[in-house]
């Protein structure tokens, strides 16, 4: 999710994280699908297709787009009415591009990697000709004239864009409540959340809605709804991958003439395989002219491991925050696996990295780099009157007033923790570690609301114990989010109830084809992946 902080008298250090972040066809339509060994029951439909398979047979002429595209679509009509997830549909759009993609092929032109694939994006997201919400009542009707790096490189790879996926309003809330779209559902249990701040599209993912959608990530955004709905997700190195045209038009952003949010956040891929993510990460990675910050990385293969090669630390415990008994256990016996399959596993933590310090040094960050797009007189409220529930939150600091050396110490700081993380990595290939608390739970009412942001009282519940709504969702995502670390999102297990149990696989900064390689081996050897029963 997109941090927040929600009190009542609470609004605004970290309120503008919002302007940044911030078909076999269905119902008997049959067609010939790889019948070769290996193919997975989640496979035996087009909109459960890996994208990556999907592309392939496009490619080949074994299926078409247009076929692909009317698979989704009714798979869309038949089961978003329960998951509000998509909340932009171009139909029409999506059908002519899928008529082009199929005409280009007779010409042998092959666009690109997800030629003919259908897509969505997460509607805070910039798409030419297509409306661009962020769930903001403002911008209900908002249609932008340009495309997010991001859509701009997924559209020229030939993808075909389905539509926009739903979001809380300017992505403030580890749920999807928004008060444009209504509330997005999770296709495990429509009872319960999908996440948030990429609820929408992560739910859309799991229920075969889109063979891919493109998320954000400032403190959880991609994890936690990836975790919630079983599926994959990836929060790439920080800076890898361009923001441009993240939240367009947001009035307050345009109005300072800069771009202050520097550190913390990034965007990245949801989707149904491991193959999937490393496909779309080398599409969308790279340098943009319009984000100076992004440099050139090698995003080729890495040499092939083995899992006796490799070197895994793990918890389930960061801080003392903790997680439910299922969680546990799933990590556990996780860990148990793949020590079986060769690999050595130690329960493991880095030195020199106090989760208060971590904590409270991405909180301040967040605030002196989201402080500027506050009107000074909302940042003064908020000063004075949340005192209160920043005491009891400890990954949300304001820093009143903010200075030059009060920015640079932090900076100073982050970079410390950063170092302390690598060198544990130089030891270990990857830290295993929870995603949240608990597992996807029963949608929870906001006490008020104060402006558009919701007012959370009521916790998470965490085996029968109530804990902060803030600190149950973003105690172990946003150690990544300060670090810049590059974390891979997995299913592992599933609970008593039939929900998912995902982990985070955390790898070394700059190196996330090794890690999303890594990850594939741990995919492997954890077999959880599986679509929700009904779809």
């Amino acid at each position: 999710m997109i941090r927040m902080m929600w009190s009542k008298g609470v609004v605004v250090s970290i309120a503008c994280a919002c302007l940044l972040f911030g078909f076999l066809f269905c119902a008997g339509k049959a067609v010939a699908l790889d019948e070769s060994p290996g193919v997975n029951p989640e496979e035996s439909r087009i909109v459960f297709l890996p994208a990556h398979r999907l592309a392939d047979m496009i490619r080949t002429g074994r299926i078409s787009s247009t076929e692909a595209v009317e698979a989704y679509l009714e798979q869309i009509e038949r089961h978003n009415p329960g998951l509000n997830a998509i909340v932009t549909l171009d139909a029409e759009g999506a059908r002519k591009r899928a008529r082009e993609a199929d005409e280009a092929l007779k010409r042998g032109e092959i666009w690109g990697p997800l030629h003919g694939v259908p897509v969505t994006f997460k509607d805070n997201y910039a798409t030419a000709g297509l409306r661009t919400t962020n769930s903001h009542p403002p911008l209900a009707e908002y249609v932008p004239d340009f495309d997010a790096t991001v859509v701009e490189r997924i559209r020229k790879a030939g993808a075909v864009i389905l539509g926009k996926t739903n979001l809380p309003q300017i992505a403030m809330d580890y749920q999807t409540r928004s008060p444009v779209f209504g509330v997005a559902n999770n296709p495990w249990d429509v009872n319960r959340t999908p996440g948030g701040s990429t609820g929408g599209g992560a739910a859309a993912v799991a229920a075969g809605m889109t063979a891919l959608c493109m998320g954000n990530d400032i403190g959880g955004s991609i994890r936690i709804p990836s975790h919630f709905c079983g599926i994959y997700g990836i929060k790439p190195t920080e800076n890898l991958v361009s923001k441009h045209g993240i939240s367009p038009g947001m009035p307050r952003m345009d109005s300072v003439g800069y771009r202050s949010v520097r550190h913390l956040a990034c965007s990245g891929p949801l989707a149904r395989s491991i193959e999937d993510l490393i496909l779309s990460l080398r599409i969308i990675a790279g340098p943009d002219l319009k984000d100076q910050d992004v440099p050139v990385v090698c995003l080729d293969d890495p040499p092939p491991r083995e899992m006796k090669d490799l070197r895994i630390a793990w918890t389930d415990d960061f801080g003392g925050i903790t997680v439910t008994e299922e969680t546990s256990r799933a990590i556990q016996e996780f860990a148990g696996r793949l020590a079986r399959a060769g690999c050595t596993v130690e329960r493991a933590q880095p030195e020199n990295f106090d989760p208060e310090i971590v904590w409270s040094t991405y909180g301040r960050i967040m605030d002196m780099e989201l402080g500027p797009y506050n009107p000074p007189l909302m940042r003064f409220v908020n000063f004075l009157f949340g005192w209160s529930y920043r005491k009891d939150v400890p990954m949300i600091r304001m820093v009143y007033p903010i200075t030059f050396d009060k920015y640079m110490t932090d900076l100073t700081r982050r970079d410390a923790l950063t170092a302390s993380l690598e060198e544990f990595l130089q030891e270990w290939d990857v830290w295993v570690t929870p995603v949240s608390t608990t597992p996807a739970y029963p949608h929870i009412e906001p006490k008020t609301y104060f402006g558009p942001y919701p007012v959370y009282t009521q916790g998470v519940s965490v085996d029968g114990t109530e804990i902060n709504y803030l600190v149950a969702n973003s105690a172990y995502t946003t150690v990544f989010n300060l670090t810049g670390s590059p974390v891979v999102v997995i299913p592992i297990a599933y609970t008593e109830d039939g929900m998912p149990i995902g982990v985070q696989i955390a790898g070394k900064r700059w190196r996330d084809m090794e890690l999303l390689t890594i990850a594939g081996m741990l995919d492997k050897a954890a077999g959880a992946y599986r679509t929700p029963p009904g779809y």
